[in-house]
């Protein structure tokens, strides 16, 4: 079994794709540790890098080729100020030198550096090959596959070996969701708690509180951002930011001047059943714009998927817990990040692998779960509503029209949380003993549908409303 942590499901990156950019970049880091590793990286002369299957395909419209830029520059996508990436990339295109890793320079045309290959590899749709000619002629290349989430891998999975090292740690393994329910039975704990204890085992609860916060921070500045932010999307699609415009009609006349003000103000708006499904429409709209115009988000699981489980977090302080505190963030956080795990474990978070039943269909099940304890739900209910949440979004195509994360990506990540809220609802009025579909089996359905479906549905704009509506119709 491998291990996943939270923090390896809910991770700090950069729109508008944590598997076209935020994986690719982390691709590019890794392979300049490799050279240095191996003591090739003073003797590279020239490089070059290959984007194969979905990468190639939608690269463009998912900034893939920036951000194998920023990758090859050294920068962390963490904390790369996002205001600066743009001038980077323009800097390499007309000086054509790259810097590798900030310190070596080399010639780099970005036209013909970066080659658009739609060959599909076969470990996985998502490859990129980083090549290298050194000093001696000699010529080294490396793999990598972007498999979601802004995980990286090799076809040797290294990672995987390592990770299933660490499991051993856990006091509480976890593969299927019943060995999730058996551990919380005979250790009397809620899923947040069990899973706290596994976290301990690989780090400090003062560092988990840390992280967490960090995480919620990015979270919060990401719908205070789109929440304030006007104007039209990049990418040619003309989409107009629609956030601002609904934040101020719900807002009316609250006063605030920072993200904590605002939550505190937002309280005292009406909250009347159609306000309550506007704000969190606006809560995970926001998110989302922002991560399309390549701004910096919470890859929960995925970068296309970032809105959801912020904008179900919010609903629950601001409107179901007044007195909500980081106490509640962090129950929520926990559990969601487990359940995001067990899918990646039993299915995938790849669009690329799946549709967007992995991402959006993921995430509402992660914030549906996760709102249902702290809504005073059994972990049995908590599963429950996980399960809901995807039965209902199985089947569900990734079909970006232009490749960007923009339509119908937007739009889902509001859907997807006014999703999880209802099955979080629907799990506690009910039973789970009456409940005929377990997680596990959910979770199941869900890869053999992924398995199943053609790949013109899977990220690849090659299918759905990416061919019957044009860049040109916008």
């Amino acid at each position: 079994m491998e291990s996943i942590s939270v923090f390896d499901m809910l991770s700090i990156g950069v729109g508008p794709s944590s598997s076209h950019t935020l994986g690719p970049w982390r691709a590019a880091n890794t392979w300049i540790d490799k050279l240095q590793r191996l003591e090739q990286f003073t003797m590279v002369d020239s490089i070059s890098v290959e984007l194969y299957g979905s990468l190639s395909l939608t690269g463009k419209g998912h900034a893939t080729d920036v951000a194998v830029i920023m990758g090859l520059l050294g920068t962390d996508p963490v904390t790369f100020p996002i205001h600066e990436i743009s001038h980077q990339v323009e800097i390499v295109k007309s000086s054509k030198t790259l810097h590798l890793n900030s310190e070596k320079p080399i010639p780099f045309d970005f036209e013909s550096a970066i080659r658009f290959n739609r060959k599909f590899l076969k470990f996985h749709p998502n490859g990129i090959t980083f090549r290298a000619t050194l000093r001696n002629g000699k010529k080294v290349s490396d793999t990598y596959y972007s498999i979601g989430g802004g995980f990286i891998v090799q076809q040797e999975r290294k990672r995987a070996k390592r990770q299933i090292e660490r499991f051993s740690l856990f006091p509480y393994p976890v593969e299927k969701a019943t060995q999730l329910i058996d551990y919380c039975h005979a250790e009397n704990l809620s899923i947040s708690q069990l899973v706290l204890k596994n976290e301990l085992s690989l780090r400090t609860l003062d560092r988990i509180d840390e992280k967490l916060k960090a995480i919620w921070d990015v979270m919060l500045d990401s719908m205070y951002v789109g929440c304030h932010t006007q104007g039209i999307l990049p990418g040619g699609l003309n989409v107009r930011r629609r956030a601002f415009e609904s934040h101020e009609k719900l807002k009316g006349d609250i006063a605030y001047t920072n993200p904590v003000e605002w939550i505190k103000a937002i309280r005292n708006t009406e909250v009347k059943f159609r306000q309550i499904l506007k704000w969190v429409s606006c809560f995970a709209l926001a998110v989302n714009e922002v991560n399309a115009s390549l701004g910096r988000v919470v890859t929960a699981p995925t970068n296309g998927s970032a809105g959801v489980i912020p904008a179900v977090l919010m609903y629950y302080l601001v409107i179901e817990n007044h007195d909500g505190n980081f106490d509640d963030i962090k129950k929520f956080l926990l559990v969601a990040g487990e359940i995001g795990s067990l899918f990646k474990k039993g299915a995938t978070i790849s669009a690329a692998m799946g549709g967007c039943q992995a991402e959006i269909g993921v995430s509402s099940a992660m914030a549906a779960g996760a709102l249902t304890e702290l809504m005073g739900g059994t972990p049995e209910q908590v599963l429950m509503a996980a399960e809901i949440a995807m039965e209902h979004h199985l089947g569900l195509t990734c079909d970006p029209i232009a490749g960007l994360v923009q339509i119908p990506c937007i739009e889902r990540n509001a859907m997807g949380a006014i999703k999880a809220i209802n099955a979080c609802e629907m799990a506690l009025d009910g039973d789970p003993k009456d409940a005929k579909i377990p997680l596990d089996k959910v979770i199941a359905t869900m890869w053999e549908t992924a398995k199943d479906m053609t790949t013109k549905y899977k990220e690849t704009s090659e299918g759905g409303l990416a061919v019957q509506v044009n860049i040109s119709d916008c």
